[in-house]
């Protein structure tokens, strides 16, 4: 099982999936951590120079084609993980993680390692307020 979590700084998991600038990817082998890797990740000021649609056609925002596009654009290097943990997303992010196959996790809690830890103990909180 891979879990990934976005980062700024590969310690503190990021408030904001779209902005993140890094994946933590750790990989876990009988509930233990065996292996953890950083991998760039597509956030959204790469796509400043794209025209955005917010709630297009009575869309709620980030549920819109073009906005799909850049979300799996952002969970290409992630393909492989079967949950993501951050501590926020807008509501078209969290879809289309979902609809990939990858369970997104929200959270209150900020470092890394101890989210994963709870996560794979099963006791970590999951916070649904966090979707915005």
């Amino acid at each position: 099982m891979k879990i990934a979590v976005v980062t700024d700084d590969e310690k503190t998991i990021s408030t904001h999936f779209g902005q993140a600038r890094f994946f933590v990817v750790l990989t876990v082998k009988d509930g233990e951590v065996v292996e953890q890797e950083t991998r760039p990740k597509v956030n959204q000021s790469q796509f400043a120079g794209e025209h955005h649609h917010h709630g297009e056609d009575g869309d709620m925002h980030g549920m819109d084609r073009q906005a799909q596009h850049r979300h799996a654009r952002m969970m290409e290097t992630i393909s492989d993980c079967q949950a993501l943990i951050a501590r926020g997303m807008r509501q078209g992010a969290h879809y289309s993680l979902t609809a990939s196959g990858i369970n997104p996790v929200l959270t209150d809690i900020q470092d890394v390692r101890e989210a994963v830890e709870l996560y794979l103990a099963g006791d970590l909180t999951e916070n649904s307020n966090l979707i915005f």
